[in-house]
């Protein structure tokens, strides 16, 4: 069983509104989509979405990368002899040392779920049958794009209308206070609520800040300073009683090994497209797991529905992330 083909198509998918953060400000999501087909007609589907302020990939780098690096390694080898997703992922090649990409794991998080649904489907069988869960339902949290207080207040009223009781907000330098009161108000005591600066802030902002939020209950704070200051973080940690959860910060394995030795998170966000795909995400909460960290399983804004499955199935084998996104 062999490949015989593989399709790239990037896309720019609209959105119905704006997307806004501390690093973008989007009205579509770039993606691109990987068809990959087996010499008895079997396909399966992946999707990558690149992000240059995370892994620094490109639509044209990681298009490129498939053509020229993935795509060449994978075309003479047999499937039929892998029995598991780590025995299917362990054929893609490690990343070279590159100038400006941090890592291609976008492209191998495309390439690596097409490969894992058409060797799913030549087998007869889903993605559960190898990521078996241990969770009946997933529960997802709401995201709060930036705003003024009370934008971000009438958004929490539409998403509690919904039932949803996990809120994620996106805060910046101005107004983070007021916007996380207002938001507090309307959700209530028991709903958990948790920020995203995506790095907006200077150590010593993050640190005054959120200890001004403390009596806001806020479940964890992520990506409060520059992504990669590895002292900063574990500065921020030391001073302030917030969780902190790392994830522009947390991109490889060695990115984890760096945080785990400074102190500089209490939660991993762990994102298939970021992260490289299924396996490197067991990965990543296996050395979680063994070091005292949680994690939460995130996702890119914009992912289709072809990303959205394959996280539903990875938070449903993992079970205990304290926080689902996407979908």
């Amino acid at each position: 069983m062999k490949i015989v083909r593989l399709d790239i198509m990037p896309l720019a998918i609209p959105f119905i509104e704006r997307f806004r953060h501390s690093i973008r400000d989007r009205s579509a999501s770039d993606a691109v989509v990987v068809c990959l087909t087996f010499d008895d007609g079997t396909r399966g589907y992946g999707e990558g979405l690149p992000r240059p302020y995370v892994t620094g990939e490109s639509v044209a780098d990681m298009v490129s990368h498939i053509a020229e690096v993935l795509w060449p390694a994978l075309q003479d080898i047999d499937w039929s002899a892998a029995d598991n997703i780590q025995a299917v992922a362990a054929h893609l090649p490690m990343d070279a040392p590159h100038d400006r990409v941090r890592a291609f794991n976008a492209a191998r998080c495309a390439v690596e779920l097409a490969l894992v649904d058409a060797w799913s489907r030549q087998r007869g069988e889903g993605i559960g049958a190898q990521l078996v869960p241990t969770n009946a339902e997933i529960r997802y949290s709401a995201v709060i794009t930036g705003g003024a207080p009370e934008v971000a207040a009438n958004r929490a009223k539409q998403f509690g209308r919904l039932g949803l009781t996990d809120v994620k907000m996106k805060v910046g330098l101005d107004g983070a206070i007021e916007r996380v009161a207002a938001v507090r108000e309307v959700i209530g005591p028991n709903a958990t609520l948790r920020i995203d600066t995506n790095a907006a802030w200077s150590v010593s902002q993050a640190i005054e800040t959120l200890n001004a939020l403390v009596p806001y209950n806020i479940a964890a704070c992520e990506e409060p300073i520059t992504p990669m200051n590895w002292q900063g973080l574990a500065q921020v940690r030391a001073e302030t009683s917030i969780p902190i959860m790392v994830d522009e910060s947390f991109v490889t394995m060695d990115d984890a090994h760096k945080l785990i030795d400074v102190g500089g998170a209490d939660i991993l966000n762990v994102r298939l497209s970021k992260c490289g795909g299924i396996a490197r995400c067991l990965e990543v909460v296996e050395l979680a797991r063994k070091n005292g960290l949680k994690y939460q399983i995130g996702a890119h804004v914009g992912e289709t529905s072809i990303l959205s499955a394959a996280g539903r199935h990875l938070a449903a084998h993992i079970g205990d992330a304290l926080f689902v996104e996407g979908s």
